[in-house]
């Protein structure tokens, strides 16, 4: 039986998911969450029951029900092994985490939609306050990636070394939310160029948002 992964086509939460399915090469079914809806599909019942946080993605694989993006490939590592997202060694591997755990925590979180949407009401910030926080976080974030990465990759053309890691899965939405949201990149030109080779690979061009089926 496929895998399900529940998700929603511009968050970059399931684009991760979809870039680990695929890069592994695993079959699973998309199921689509209308976050847009007027009332958020994410706050059914149906849906609460898979997740009471009411979030995408949720990865369904049998009887295991496994939530957010960092444990969904965490799992995805542990049960398909082969391409591997970690390094073997352990101070690589803790390397590769501390990347990705400064997008999935210190980026990321602020500027997820329930937070930007709790700025606009009911704290009444108006969208240029709202953009300015966007792209504070992100030029903080940003800043310290663009440093760490002139060290960590190997070849400019990923993260850490030189192959795919689950940083690399992380960046990539990332960079996808600056720019859709009008930030500027120009200041980060290892990750622009970590991003664009990354972009080109099958399994980060199949799990774009608009290569997506859109609710």
């Amino acid at each position: 039986m496929a895998m399900k992964l529940y998700g929603y086509f511009r968050s970059s939460a399931s684009y991760r998911a979809r870039i680990a399915l695929n890069y592994k090469g695993l079959t699973y079914e998309s199921v689509a969450v209308d976050l847009r809806a007027p009332v958020s599909a994410q706050r059914t019942a149906q849906f609460l029951a898979l997740n009471p946080e009411g979030l995408v993605p949720v990865l369904v694989d049998g009887d295991t029900v496994v939530r957010q993006s960092l444990a969904i490939i965490e799992y995805l590592e542990e049960t398909h092994p082969a391409p591997p997202l970690l390094p073997q060694a352990p101070a690589a591997r803790a390397q590769v985490r501390a990347l990705t755990l400064a997008i999935a925590c210190d980026i990321h979180p602020l500027n997820n939609l329930r937070v930007l949407n709790y700025l606009r009401d009911p704290l009444a910030h108006g969208d240029a306050e709202v953009h300015a926080w966007y792209a504070h976080w992100i030029a903080r974030g940003f800043t310290a990636l663009e440093q760490e990465v002139r060290d960590l990759s190997g070849d400019g053309r990923h993260m850490f070394g030189n192959a795919v890691t689950v940083a690399d899965v992380f960046m990539v939405p990332q960079m996808a939310n600056a720019r859709r949201e009008r930030c500027d990149v120009e200041p980060y030109p290892r990750l622009r160029a970590i991003c664009e080779y990354l972009g080109s690979l099958p399994a980060f061009a199949r799990a774009a948002p608009q290569a997506q089926s859109q609710p």
